[in-house]
């Protein structure tokens, strides 16, 4: 049942928010520019940052309120990765998908070279790959270098899994270096990186452009997994819990409308200002619907879930996948034993508020804080919850199943991800 909330509970009504050029930015737009912010009593001004870096920073320092933030950048936070050790809380995940890898054309061909077969196979372009980067080993060749938009990011995290799936080790086998999303482009025309794993729209734009190909994107590598959260210090939550909660009541909602295809021409035109994503109208148009451009001159590839915004349970901060998360961070060698990672994904994991917000909304929440997940081939339905919920396929490249019951924070860690199914 849908709950009045009055604006005078409100511990602040003017909020500033921080986002990063990228479709999955669509959230905080829509709920500013739509008025879901206003519906909500909020008066809220967006921001936007250069990079993650200055993003993270400007919410540690409480320059900004809240972000668009990474799914791992409150979990490094909050454990003193990389910067300033600030306890952070997220309470909502914006959106499913939207990452690509994306080589320059001239890898491609290299590729394609090899393997006549990886236009069509995932696994078979990673291998293609492998014996590129072997053969430039035997000639003294400089290794080919690739570009994630954070160290603490589902991109750099993705990347490896895709380059572990041809047998190469990440940080032996080629060079990482780190580049803002929206300076990828720049970066592979300029020639200064080989490739990259960045969200939409600066996947597709290469292939537009006619400078790159996208190789594989986040449905070959984790189908529906969780990419963009909602993040805010743990201090600002417990100072303002009730101005918190009509965040993500306006932005579950803008979630909601984004993910009416009748909505994607609006919404496309706003995400393509030049102060918001800078981009095509048409192009981030086509990205909603789900025609991706993978090549130059090519039909669009149809994947209808490239993104997602609100079905399929998307909003609901999963801890399950949190940890999936922290065990990445693990394989990457970023966090070792001595950090607790089902504590801190308690600590920075918070379910319990989305199902007020979500209930405050009248609409359907899981009863269950964790899932088995990367484990579904097809579609499914999840009853543990307020009401059924419409789920969908969430496969992981290689196979492996990450099941959170048997998480084991002093195992050791494996050099790939690339594991048999359990």
């Amino acid at each position: 049942m849908l709950v009045q909330i009055g604006f005078d509970s409100l511990e602040t009504r003017s909020v500033t928010l921080g986002f990063i050029p990228l479709l999955d930015c669509a959230p905080l737009i829509v709920a500013r520019d739509k008025g879901f912010f206003r519906k909500h009593g909020l008066d809220v001004m967006l921001l936007r940052e250069p990079s993650w870096a200055s993003l993270r920073d400007r919410v540690a320092l409480g320059v900004l309120d809240g972000a668009h933030m990474l799914q791992a950048m409150p979990l490094a936070a909050t454990a003193g990765l990389g910067g300033l050790k600030v306890p952070m809380l997220s309470a909502c995940v914006l959106n499913l998908g939207s990452n690509g890898i994306t080589v320059s054309t001239e890898l491609w061909d290299q590729i394609c070279a090899v393997d006549a077969k990886a236009a069509n196979d995932t696994l078979a372009t990673t291998s293609a790959l492998a014996a590129i980067v072997a053969e430039r080993r035997k000639a003294a060749a400089p290794p080919l270098t690739f570009a994630a938009t954070f160290p603490y990011s589902s991109h750099n995290y993705e990347l490896r899994l895709w380059l572990a799936a041809g047998g190469l080790d990440p940080d032996r086998d080629v060079r990482l270096v780190v580049v803002p999303p929206q300076q990828m482009l720049t970066y592979l025309t300029a020639g200064r990186i080989d490739g990259y794993c960045v969200g939409a729209p600066w996947n597709s734009l290469a292939a537009v452009q006619g400078v790159g190909r996208v190789v594989a994107t986040k449905g070959d590598l984790w189908e529906n997994g969780p990419e963009k959260v909602f993040g805010v210090t743990r201090a600002w939550a417990e100072r303002h819990p009730n101005t918190h909660r009509a965040l993500l009541r306006a932005l579950i909602e803008a979630c909601v409308w984004l993910d009416d295809a009748r909505n994607h021409g609006e919404a496309s035109a706003l995400l393509a200002l030049p102060g918001i994503v800078n981009a095509p109208a048409a192009l981030i148009e086509a990205l909603l619907a789900g025609r991706l451009f993978v090549e130059f001159d090519a039909p669009p590839r149809i994947e209808p879930d490239f993104i997602v915004f609100h079905r399929y349970a998307a909003n609901f901060p999963w801890r399950s996948q949190s940890l999936w998360t922290l065990d990445a961070m693990r394989r990457a060698g970023q966090i070792g034993p001595k950090i607790d990672c089902l504590s801190l994904a308690s600590q920075v994991v918070a379910p319990e508020i989305y199902r007020a917000a979500a209930a405050e909304l009248g609409l359907s929440a899981p009863t269950i804080d964790d899932k088995t997940e990367v484990t579904h081939a097809v579609s499914w339905t999840l009853n543990q919850a307020t009401r059924p919920i419409a789920m969908a396929p969430d496969r992981l490249l290689g196979g492996r199943i990450f099941d959170p019951s048997k998480f084991d924070n002093d195992a050791p860690v494996t050099p790939t991800f690339m594991q048999e199914p359990s």
